[in-house]
């Protein structure tokens, strides 16, 4: 690894600093893979730091932010490194509006279960996506192309044409489930796009890779990147603690661990189901992810699912440079999301002042009862998490027998009608200030699991439940209020700060976060709630 202790560029916006990324190119460190891209001009390509090929001479390297910019410069994704792998850039600032709105409409944009599948190829345009952030689309054109350096429609475009590669190279899936699942509305705009950008005809890079095409009922492999360092014991073992039976289960130990869970994908009034199941590769800094071919069409929205599942896109070296300070055994603990997030939130609401055994024991009830059956090739895999339409038609006395109190049937009722009725979005492009207000506006939920909901399913690295006690005991306070005012110094990543504070105490005290030191330590313990809630 290079000596560099800091990003090539601290902020989303500013110029990249080009000597520290050719030196971070130059020996390849992963820890600034997605963070900035080195197009080279004598060969037209574009790169990830971590590429193995021949360094170019510093005069013909070009760097990039966004794999978009150097694709709107006319350069071509590497095929040997695959920019596609790349963890995306996951910069946030709590001080600069026109940033933080710019971010908001990236994310919009890049939620693959937005894109269009209609008679065109327009996809969640600049216009709707300045609608739903209450902005001009003008104004949100200005401050996106000032932020990215190129437009909605661009980075649009860059973000489907990398999916439809990935799914070329690790795929066999049919050109034309290709084209729909990279949000293409027909096979030949995505041939036409293919070549005007990439100068390659998409069935012949497949067969340059080697793959057949798509075997009916065998499964989908891909890979996904990640920054290190990666505490994957860590990560693995907070599910594992947390799973809930039918729906997810963990094997194998060390190294080879697996986690496999099973997934629903809702598209439009279409309803896909399956499984997925992976597995970490620590030494190329990688995720394997196998998915069941039932979810193949939708198998960008799975792909972005998982990564903020396992939170692979953080940037640790911008968290670490906030937090190293106050919590240096942190330095690889990342915020464990969700791939569902009603699904989080009834979690959330289930674990409210009950221990996490408890939470898990009630949560795999509410399966068994309202849960679909599904059939799956992984042993104990054989239910889906309920709908949030059969929580809302569920009865209260259902509801008791499965030991879930009144004030929480109210609330998990509550939640799965305005879920329903499409008033409450529970996603990483959500609006997070409008979504706390909407989730604390319902019965039963307050400031401690509408934090929770926004850290994990929202995927606000600044969120922060400051009325938690286990927190404001690690901290050494004893009010919310002078929780708050210890955690300023910690933005915007004081969710990650929450994790690392619960990791401070005692494996008796802790609301259930461990790292892979104390992980054992952990399972031979009951877990302990906190005044306001337990981490579901």
């Amino acid at each position: 690894m290079s000596n560099l202790t800091a990003p090539p560029s601290p902020a989303n916006g500013a110029p990249l600093e080009n000597d520290a990324c050719y030196l971070a190119m130059k020996t390849h460190d992963a820890r600034f893979d997605g963070s900035f891209f080195t197009a080279v001009t004598s060969t037209g390509i574009y790169c990830r730091p971590v590429c193995r090929v021949r360094t170019p001479r510093r005069e013909n390297c070009r760097f990039f932010r966004h794999a978009a910019q150097a694709e709107a410069e006319g350069f071509r994704p590497c095929l040997r490194c695959r920019p596609e792998l790349a963890p995306r850039a996951a910069s946030w600032s709590t001080e600069d509006a026109s940033r933080i709105l710019a971010l908001q409409a990236a994310r919009l944009i890049d939620e693959p279960d937005a894109w269009s599948h209609g008679d065109d190829d327009s996809g969640p345009g600049a216009a709707q996506i300045a609608a739903k952030l209450g902005v001009s689309d003008r104004h949100l054109r200005r401050i996106f192309e000032t932020q990215f350096g190129v437009s909605p429609l661009q980075y649009l475009q860059t973000r489907r044409l990398l999916a439809a590669k990935q799914l070329i190279a690790d795929t066999r899936l049919p050109m034309t489930q290709v084209a729909l699942a990279s949000g293409f509305a027909s096979v030949r705009r995505f041939n036409d796009a293919f070549v005007a950008h990439y100068g390659l005809n998409p069935s012949a890079l497949r067969r340059a890779g080697g793959n057949a095409e798509a075997r009916e009922g065998q499964p989908i492999e891909v890979r996904l990147g990640y920054r290190p360092p990666y505490d994957t014991a860590a990560m693995i073992g907070f599910f594992e603690r947390r799973a809930l039976r039918g729906v997810e289960t963990v094997s194998g130990a060390g190294d080879g661990m697996r986690f496999a869970r099973t997934v629903r994908v809702q598209q439009g009034t279409r309803v896909h189901a399956g499984w997925l199941q992976l597995r970490f590769d620590t030494e190329r800094e990688q995720l394997m992810l196998s998915v069941g071919d039932s979810l193949a069409s939708v198998l960008p929205i799975v792909i972005a699912r998982v990564r903020a599942m396992f939170d692979l896109d953080a940037d640790p070296i911008a968290i670490n440079a906030a937090l190293h300070a106050s919590f240096p055994d942190g330095d690889g603990m990342r915020v464990p999301g969700t791939v569902d997030g009603f699904e989080l939130a009834v979690r959330a609401v289930l674990g409210q002042q009950i221990t996490v055994a408890a939470a898990r024991t009630i949560g795999s009830r509410l399966v068994e009862a309202f849960g679909e059956r599904i059939a799956t090739p992984i042993d104990g895999l054989d239910r889906l998490f309920p709908t949030p339409a059969a929580i809302a038609a569920a009865s209260g006395d259902a509801l008791g027998q499965l030991g879930i109190v009144k004030q929480r049937q109210g609330a998990l009722q509550a939640l799965a009608r305005e879920v329903t009725e499409g008033r409450l979005a529970l996603h990483a492009g959500a609006d997070v200030p409008s979504t706390l207000i909407a989730l604390q506006a319902l019965p039963g939920i307050g400031d401690w699991t509408a934090q929770y909901i926004a850290m994990r399913a929202l995927r606000w690295p600044d969120a922060f439940p400051a009325g938690d006690v286990a927190l404001q005991k690690a901290l050494g306070v004893t009010t919310a209020r002078a929780a708050a005012e210890a955690s300023q110094a910690w933005r915007p990543w004081r969710g990650y700060a929450v994790l690392r504070a619960w990791h401070t105490l005692p494996a008796s005290a802790a609301p259930g976060i461990t790292t892979s030191a104390t992980s054992a330590t952990a399972k031979a313990i009951q877990e302990p709630t906190t005044r306001t809630g337990t981490i579901a």
